[in-house]
């Protein structure tokens, strides 16, 4: 067959498996085509093979990445471009590596490697500073949740190692078909690969159907302001925002409340945060808890730290120095505030690229300047913490992990609100620089992985929408529509158990390092005598 086709075949398939539109069973032969593309190439007499082979590569997940990701251009043409291109060009590069790598072992080791190599990837993906894991392959099955509530023992590199073994059984047949011609080889491993696919469905069906957990009951309310990032955000004061605070939750408010939450940057005028405790702003939220004593608020919030002191510069806090003598931290937090005579402080720590962090600055800045800046309406650099802050209602029953935005898709990283005793997952974002796109909706969609992974029940409040309650199981049991203003309300139910998966993190991910590092040591000091 074509190997452009084949390039072809394994981008569509990529792309029309991917929420919140696809079905997820075709990525279980998505790399099929391009892995025959591979090995014709491989086994051919053609000159730049490599070249050749990525170039089909970069075909195959140019197409993956901007059917899925083409939303990206509503917050920067030039961010949507950078994340497309370099992300296809880094998953092409997975594939070279591979066939460099199989031209010189068997083809059941290099297998392993490819498999190895590509969930290496995706946990380097989470961890570095160019960190783009929005198509992690574990990720392709958010909107079928009653197939993988095994996530709690596996997290989504379960999901990623599924794809993998079953693409891996059905390349090989095919080969195996090609050489013999028989058709009990294809009869066998049909049924293998759909044991090896419904084995682990009818397991999550089970669970789904028995799962259940005990645990106090939180009456919340997301609100939803619906406000214009590009033309109206920017431009209101804190304290018109405090004003629309009230006025939305009012319209659910009852004496049962226990929890009132507001989206990401929601009192978006920069706060200077020696400042904040003596603020008119923070008077007035602490009059409305005064006047609803059960409540506790969780809102979103800009801070500016200006300072003149040196020996605070540090450089993980990526600070500016705007003038001489002087420096500022730019916080993108969350604060909590109740009955309790201090205000909790939560800063972002998982930072979008581009638009809130500048990667690798020493480096990139002395080249491009400020080209990372200012990407998506905000301002670049913010500063981060270390460890996952839990905030503790009045009633001391309750504990939320407050979640902004990005944070959501990182699986491990939210396993440390868990770890510090949440009981529940507190969401707060703004998804409207993306209009009404698969953006928002994929955004939505990943957060039912967490809530399996965690058992945690979420609320979850988004600017634009789409504001949600979301069960343990994953279940969207309300929600509130993109574009409509108002206020969501519901009821979650605490969890303090804490799920394998919580305790254990990515370890799917770490042993594949290992055994990715040691196939490839064997390979570069051994060759095979005979290649399939």
């Amino acid at each position: 067959m074509n190997r452009l086709l084949l390039a072809l075949s394994s981008g569509i398939l990529l792309a029309i498996a991917w929420p919140t539109y696809g079905f997820p069973a075709f990525l279980f032969v998505a790399f099929v085509p391009l892995l025959l593309a591979e090995q014709q190439l491989r086994l051919s007499e053609i000159k730049r093979k490599g070249l050749k082979l990525f170039g089909l590569s970069y075909l195959t997940f140019f197409i993956w990445n901007i059917v899925t990701t083409n939303w990206l251009r509503f917050a920067d043409l030039f961010g949507a471009c950078f994340a497309i291109f370099v992300n296809s060009a880094l998953m092409a590069l997975l594939f070279l590596i591979y066939h460099k790598y199989a031209k010189r072992q068997s083809q059941n080791r290099a297998l392993l490697f490819l498999v190895t190599l590509w969930i290496s990837f995706e946990k380097l993906h989470l961890g570095w500073e160019f960190s783009w894991p929005w198509l992690n392959l574990g990720n392709g099955f958010s909107e079928y949740i009653s197939w993988i509530q095994w996530y709690e023992y596996t997290g989504t590199f379960g999901g990623t190692l599924w794809v993998w073994l079953v693409n891996v059984l059905v390349f090989k047949a095919v080969l195996s078909y090609q050489k013999e011609k028989s058709k009990a080889v294809l009869t066998s491993v049909l049924f293998k690969s759909i044991g090896i696919i419904l084995v682990p469905i009818l397991i999550s069906v089970v669970i789904y159907k028995t799962y259940s957990h005990d645990g106090e009951t939180v009456n919340v309310i997301a609100l939803q302001p619906n406000i214009d990032p590009y033309s109206d955000k920017y431009n209101m004061t804190n304290m018109r925002f405090a004003d629309l605070f009230f006025e939305l939750s009012d319209t659910k408010l009852t004496d049962s409340t226990d929890f009132i939450i507001a989206p990401e940057t929601y009192f978006a005028e920069s706060t200077r945060l020696n400042k904040f405790d003596n603020s008119l702003l923070k008077n007035r939220l602490e009059r409305y808890v005064d006047e609803h004593p059960n409540v506790n608020l969780l809102t979103g919030i800009s801070f500016i730290d200006w300072f003149h002191d040196k020996n605070r510069v540090r450089k993980e806090t990526n600070v500016y120095k705007p003038r001489p003598d002087t420096w500022y931290d730019d916080y993108n937090s969350a604060i909590f505030i109740n009955t309790s005579d201090s205000v909790a402080q939560y800063n972002k720590s998982k930072l979008v690229v581009g638009i809130e962090n500048f990667p690798y600055q020493s480096v990139l800045k002395p080249i491009i300047g400020d080209a990372l800046i200012d990407l998506g309406g905000t301002v670049a650099m913010k500063t981060t913490q270390k460890d996952r802050s839990v905030f503790t209602a009045s009633n001391t029953l309750f504990k939320a992990a407050p979640i902004i935005c990005y944070e959501s898709v990182y699986g491990e990283f939210v396993t440390g609100y868990i770890r510090n005793d949440a009981n529940f997952l507190a969401i707060i974002t703004n998804d409207a620089w993306w209009n009404e796109t698969q953006g928002h909706k994929q955004h939505l969609s990943y957060a039912r992985l967490r809530a399996i992974e965690t058992r945690r029940d979420i609320v979850r409040s988004a600017n634009t929408g789409i504001s949600a309650i979301i069960n343990a199981k994953g279940e969207i049991t309300n929600s509130l529509a993109y574009g409509k203003k108002g206020a969501l309300s519901g009821q979650l139910t605490t969890n303090n158990n804490v799920t394998f998966y919580v305790k254990a993190g990515d370890y799917i991910a770490r042993i594949s390092i290992f055994i990715m590092l040691f196939v490839f040591l064997i390979g570069f000091f051994r060759r095979e005598k005979e290649k399939l």
